[in-house]
């Protein structure tokens, strides 16, 4: 059963500008970066508010700000309990089924507004199909995308890899656009048929394309992450704005008393985390326990999910169901996980090395953007094994440049601008209304 807040967008006088609609789906490393830029937006005196699925009200309403819901406990649930959500080559239809139900969410709760309500959309890009339907009702909807990882962004000029397969860096774009259509049209298969079931039922044009509706629909964009971590390319939707990691401040909540004195009873530890939507990680944390034990060295497993962890945890080993990494990590040796792109971030401002242990989604391209910068080494998942994450570990450790290199960057982050991405994101909102099609064209290495 779908459950729903229903907030009025009123209470603050129009003047102040448009009703900032900031949308965002997926599991805690996907929300918070759009939360921040929600909050920020508030502080700056926007008005704004939350849309989010509804199995993350508890985020929304911590956030303090007013907050629409969207889909079912139930049907979110079940696609974070299908093991093929972290599959490589399965979990986009895990995903993008879990999301059709919904697509006409955003689209009846504008229609809601006062006609006279002046508002805009800052969306996560899976949410883009959602916003462009709901523009449909309201052709003069101003869309920005804001995307959290490069991968994303399907470019033919700096491409690392497609999922798991790495991609030479001396392949021209005319055969990395090849390969991108040929991955495309694998997506088109799974996505497009939902999509374009929503669009049929409102009268809508079919798309042919799911990522390139995705890149074209939004007004403009926004890339959450700076240009050392991957820099604006030719191929990019335009216009394309470029901030910086939106990550929890430094002076957020400290750490629990347990955790305190786990800290101050040895050795720095290594922290474990598979991310906090992963509740299959069982292997991970197998291979976790065996790589401490030949390393002789401490650690720390962070999941909400216990039933993953092996059945009985040494003394030297501390599990956690959540940790504030901003203030966790500063003080630990190393930290292996998933790849998600803010967790990345998270140990880059730390200076810590990383063993990135990618699953599937943009996971594998941020590990292999945080390795060439020397920062972290990557063991794929479907090759994970006690042995070689012990093996990894112990050659991060060891490794004099790669300190050298966590020092440099942890030294670079420090001297971030963290008002970058909200000036970014405040001018793409505020800018001019048109109907989206200025990105028509904009990827002229994009073959299909």
């Amino acid at each position: 059963m779908e459950r729903k807040q229903s907030l009025p967008s009123g209470g603050v006088d129009p003047a102040r500008g448009p009703l900032i609609i900031v949308a965002s789906s997926g599991t805690g490393g996907d929300m918070q970066p759009f939360i921040a830029l929600a909050r920020g937006l508030r502080e700056r005196g926007h008005r704004v508010l939350l849309l989010a699925p509804a199995l993350q009200e508890e985020a929304a309403r911590a956030a303090g700000l007013p907050y629409w819901l969207f889909g079912s406990i139930e049907r979110e649930q079940a696609a974070l309990d299908n093991p093929d959500l972290w599959h490589e080559h399965k979990s986009w239809g895990v995903l993008w089924e879990s999301l059709v139900p919904d697509l006409d969410a955003l689209r009846e709760r504008v229609r809601a507004l006062p006609a006279d309500e002046d508002c805009v959309v800052l969306c996560h890009p899976v949410l883009v199909p959602m916003a462009a339907l709901a523009r449909a009702a309201r052709p003069d909807l101003r869309i920005v995308a804001a995307y959290l990882a490069p991968s994303n962004l399907c470019s033919s000029h700096d491409l690392l890899s497609l999922g798991s397969l790495r991609i030479p860096g001396w392949l021209p774009p005319a055969v990395t656009g090849l390969l991108w259509r040929w991955l495309h049209r694998w997506f088109n298969a799974q996505t497009l048929p939902g999509l374009n079931a929503a669009r049929a039922q409102r009268g809508l044009a079919a798309e042919p394309h799911f990522f390139e509706h995705m890149l074209r629909a939004p007004n403009a964009s926004v890339a959450l992450f700076p240009d050392w971590f991957a820099a604006v390319q030719p191929d990019w939707p335009r216009p394309c704005a470029q901030g910086d990691f939106m990550l929890p401040a430094a002076t957020g909540p400290g750490l629990s008393v347990e955790l305190e004195a786990f800290l101050a009873a040895g050795d720095a530890p290594i922290v474990f985390t598979p991310g906090t939507g992963h509740r299959h990680a069982a292997a991970f944390f197998d291979a976790a326990l065996l790589a401490l034990r030949r390393l002789g060295r401490r650690g720390i497993f962070v999941t909400p999910h216990a039933a993953q962890l092996p059945p009985a945890l040494p003394d030297s080993v501390l599990w956690q169901a959540h940790a504030p990494f901003a203030a966790l990590l500063p003080r630990v040796a190393a930290l292996a996980h998933h790849g998600g792109v803010s967790t990345t971030a998270d140990a880059m401002r730390a200076g810590i090395p990383q063993l990135i242990v990618p699953f599937a989604y943009d996971q594998f391209d941020n590990g292999l953007r945080a390795k060439r910068l020397g920062v972290a080494e990557v063991l794929l998942a479907r090759r994970l094994s006690g042995a070689r994450m012990h093996e990894r570990l112990r050659r991060l450790l060891a490794a004099p440049s790669v300190r050298q290199s966590c020092r440099e960057l942890a030294a670079r982050m420090a001297g971030a601008e963290p008002a970058r991405s909200l000036d970014c994101v405040e001018r793409a909102l505020l800018g001019p209304v048109s109907n989206g099609t200025e990105n028509a064209g904009a990827r002229p290495a994009l073959v299909w």
